[in-house]
């Protein structure tokens, strides 16, 4: 699909609100890390949007800037594209133990997943200045990472071709209804 998967619409709602929903079901604080030519749906409140550097073009760009706009908290990153993901995926990857890790991530169909991970203030230091050649995974495992198994890949699910859209809706058809999420302050 490419391009600006935050606004591609899954049964009448953009990629991005479904991520949104899931973390305002574990976090407190929620933003939308983007840069500043990235299209977004209207967030409603839902979440605050933070401005990344438009260089380098990285998926790791976007998470040391949430390590520094979140002044020495953990950060939990959920990419925008994961519509399946859900609450007790999130808590289960929030409430692990690092084990002295500086990033705990699910290892989903062998694959680790260092874009719906928590990332630990120690993880700042280690990734500022990262080679944005490198792969997010091997730069997530280079800083030290604990995996974690067992959660269900489905969660896992991200929408990179219009048939990914089909089987998301497919699978979310099946999921029970996740509770009505509201904006702060209302």
């Amino acid at each position: 699909m490419g391009g600006e998967k935050a606004v591609v619409e899954l049964e009448g709602r953009p990629l991005v609100r479904y991520a949104l929903d899931a973390l305002r079901e574990v976090c407190d604080d929620v933003a939308v890390v983007a840069k500043r030519e990235t299209l977004l749906p209207v967030l409603g409140g839902l979440a605050e949007v933070w401005i990344e550097p438009g260089e380098p073009r990285h998926p790791l760009t976007g998470v040391v800037h949430a390590l520094r706009q979140a002044a020495g908290r953990p950060v939990l990153v959920v990419a925008g594209d994961l519509p399946c993901l859900d609450g007790s995926t999130l808590r289960a990857i929030a409430s692990a133990d690092p084990q002295g890790a500086a990033v705990v991530a699910p290892r989903v169909h062998d694959r680790l997943q260092p874009l719906c991970a928590l990332y630990l203030p120690a993880a700042l230091g280690a990734l500022e200045g990262f080679d944005p050649g490198g792969r997010a995974t091997d730069l997530v495992r280079s800083i030290g990472v604990r995996e974690l198994a067992g959660l269900d890949p489905a969660a896992f699910l991200n929408m990179n071709r219009p048939e990914d859209l089909i089987q998301a809706a497919v699978w979310l058809s099946r999921r029970p209804a996740r509770p009505a999420v509201r904006p702060r302050g209302r």
